[in-house]
């Protein structure tokens, strides 16, 4: 395969936000995974597979952010019937080698939120990142200084671990699933609550009693929300915003808005005056 085509395809990643720490892409047909630039030492969230075809072709993404995306080195409306059917059999095929792929590092993933969850202790209260939040922990626990907040989906499984440190930095479990998990505070009676984060989530059950389910980010609400929704169909969801008036586009507003009107919730918008929430 040309070096012209590899390039191609290596900044089809960049473009995407998922550019190759290092090295460069192998055009052998199989599923390779690798870390993003950017990401953590040791991590491999990357994934791609790319064809070496007389029209080369691949799909790509991330376990981490839930990305997947289809690259072709020509224009689809280039290719005659017969070479489209065979380009669709083939994301097919390379489609359910991600899932494979994905499901078993899921899988590992899964084992390893279990033993870090057993070693994790119950945290006294004094950790510094909830004295600054002012928040109690609610089903949290502490490994290493850093709170430890459990991803379940809505049957209770344990997919995965958040891990937010003394200064607030978070992250995730590598290879653990995030989509359609979350942070239960609280027994759901009339009402459910869905934030983003810990914080937020133990803020609003503490303020007003009602349950509250933390989906750690805004690309994550509308896919817990709609699990949830799935799950207590008569429950009253109020979403909750994170109104980043500060970041271009608000993401955490369009993303709450798109995910009360995925199960008809009420949508809840903090208001700030001044740079202070009232």
């Amino acid at each position: 395969m040309s070096t012209d085509v590899l390039r191609q395809f290596a900044e089809a990643l960049a473009d995407a936000g998922l550019a190759m720490h290092k090295g460069r892409p192998v055009a052998d047909g199989r599923l390779h995974r690798y870390r993003v630039a950017g990401d953590k030492s040791g991590s491999v969230n990357g994934w791609y597979v790319l064809h070496p075809a007389e029209k080369p072709f691949g799909a790509f993404g991330s376990w981490k952010t839930g990305q997947s995306e289809t690259w072709t080195a020509a224009a689809p409306s280039s290719m005659t019937d017969a070479e489209r059917s065979a380009l669709q059999a083939r994301m097919i095929e390379a489609k359910r080698a991600r899932d494979a792929e994905e499901e078993a590092v899921h899988t590992t993933a899964r084992q390893q939120a279990e033993r870090l969850w057993e070693k994790a202790k119950l945290p006294d209260g004094m950790q510094l990142y909830l004295q600054k939040k002012a928040v109690p922990a609610y089903g949290v626990r502490l490994l290493r200084q850093q709170i430890v907040v459990p991803l379940r989906d809505v049957n209770g499984v344990l997919h995965s671990l958040q891990f937010i440190g003394e200064d607030g930095r978070k992250t995730f479990l590598t290879g653990g699933r995030k989509r359609g998990c979350y942070h239960a505070i609280g027994r759901p009676e009339t009402a459910l609550c869905i934030c983003e984060g810990y914080a937020t989530g133990a803020t609003l059950y503490q303020s007003t009693a009602i349950a509250t389910a933390a989906a750690f980010d805004a690309g994550n609400l509308q896919p817990v929300a709609m699990a949830l929704r799935r799950k207590f169909p008569r429950l009253t969801f109020v979403i909750a915003a994170d109104n980043d008036t500060e970041t271009p586009g608000n993401p955490g507003l369009t993303a709450a808005t798109a995910a009360a009107r995925a199960i008809g919730a009420v949508l809840a918008v903090p208001k700030f005056s001044k740079g202070v929430r009232v």
